[in-house]
């Protein structure tokens, strides 16, 4: 029993990836949108319709990537620009 569950290993973290990771890209790019140089319910309003997309492209990553270190690499990698870009909106800058 503990061997399946230790073959599922993978498969367990590409959905925990694909989740959380895709759901925190997806709220990363929401914030930093809002320091787009644009009116603030536009930049609102955009942040909104990307976070779909990007949270639908990081589920289709983490299943396609080759393996689930690729996956999760690659959400990390993604969300390191973000961050950067939201981390003034927390701080009060871009409001």
């Amino acid at each position: 029993m503990l061997a399946k569950a230790w073959a599922r290993r993978p498969v367990i973290s590409r959905i925990v990836a694909a989740i959380f990771g895709g759901y925190a890209l997806a709220a990363l790019t929401s914030v930093a949108a809002v320091s787009l140089p644009m009116a603030k319910p536009e930049a609102v309003l955009t942040g909104l319709q990307l976070s779909f997309l990007v949270y639908a492209l990081a589920v289709i990553w983490v299943f396609g990537a080759r393996t689930a270190k690729r996956a999760w690499a690659g959400l990390v990698l993604a969300a390191a620009p973000l961050l950067l870009a939201a981390f003034p909106v927390w701080l009060g800058a871009g409001a």
